[in-house]
């Protein structure tokens, strides 16, 4: 497969966030920005009973802890063949590089200036092997029956079509192989008055986070799931526990003279905050 020069993402895939996030990291300087997002750039979580300080390095704890949640769903465990697609900066893949042993991962992102970073990033550890790929998540470049495990954190709502990426997963899946991911999902009358509103979620922080499909719920998913021969394995609604993350999203983004990013994040917040978009946790099972 062809790549695409390092400096440069498909034109017609707008992420502002990971473009100013990007000229920050690579400019040096601004160590809260490093510590919030130079690893993961994902939603915190906080375990119940556990308050949140509001500091940076509390969310970058909180942050590993989401990625571990979602890994965790899809029940890795050594020798496993993993792919994680929409990797980011190669958090999730150095959190497991760091914990577990004989993995063989491939990180997949269709960004291939992500792909440099996370190349830089994280170094094979424990007999494992480690790849980044540039690839569309939709159109996964590899071979039937190839993975035990495909994760899938916080990305998924970038994605053009969730039931294509299902069947890519499934296709690519071996026989019992696992999916997990973490997403946005609306309540049926969210999703409802999307569909009937001119101002869609969507439209509401696209200037700050591109293309954010936030109509599925968590039935959509269910069906989807029956309709591609996965299994529902693990179902949690974690959207209280995320909700430290976003003063200190806010926080970086006002250092970061982003104010975009800043009143796209309280308008998430907010319908967060009002029950209407919640954050879940699913894992699947492949069929055997």
């Amino acid at each position: 497969m062809a790549q695409r020069p390092a400096a440069q993402r498909p034109a017609d895939i707008a992420m502002p966030y990971f473009d100013a996030l990007l000229e920050v990291l690579n400019a040096g300087g601004h160590d809260d920005v490093q510590a919030a997002f130079g690893r993961h750039v994902h939603w915190g979580y906080w375990s119940k009973g556990t308050a949140a300080d509001g500091s940076v390095a509390d969310f970058a704890a909180a942050a590993e802890r989401l990625c571990q949640l979602v890994y965790q769903s899809a029940g890795v465990q050594a020798g496993d063949r993993l792919l994680d697609v929409g990797c980011g900066f190669g958090g999730t893949i150095a959190s497991l590089n760091e914990r577990f042993q004989d993995l063989d991962m491939t990180g997949l992102n269709i960004d291939a200036r992500q792909l440099e970073r996370a190349r830089r990033a994280v170094t094979p550890l424990n007999s494992n092997q480690i790849n980044f790929v540039e690839g569309n998540a939709c159109e996964l470049p590899f071979e039937d029956d190839s993975f035990d495990v495909v994760l899938a954190v916080e990305c998924i709502f970038h994605f053009p079509s969730r039931e294509q990426f299902f069947h890519e997963v499934q296709r690519v899946l071996k026989p019992g192989g696992r999916l997990a991911l973490s997403d946005f999902v609306s309540v049926p009358a969210f999703k409802l008055a999307q569909k009937i509103l001119p101002s869609s979620s969507n439209s509401l922080i696209s200037g700050t986070y591109g293309r954010v499909d936030s109509e599925f719920t968590v039935k959509d998913y269910r069906t989807l799931a029956s309709a591609t021969g996965l299994r529902v394995t693990v179902q949690a609604d974690i959207t209280k526990q995320t909700l430290p993350t976003y003063p200190v999203v806010r926080q970086v983004f006002e250092q970061m003279e982003f104010p975009q990013a800043v009143y796209d994040t309280t308008t998430a917040e907010k319908l967060s905050q009002l029950g209407l978009l919640r954050y879940v946790i699913m894992g699947f099972e492949q069929a055997a």
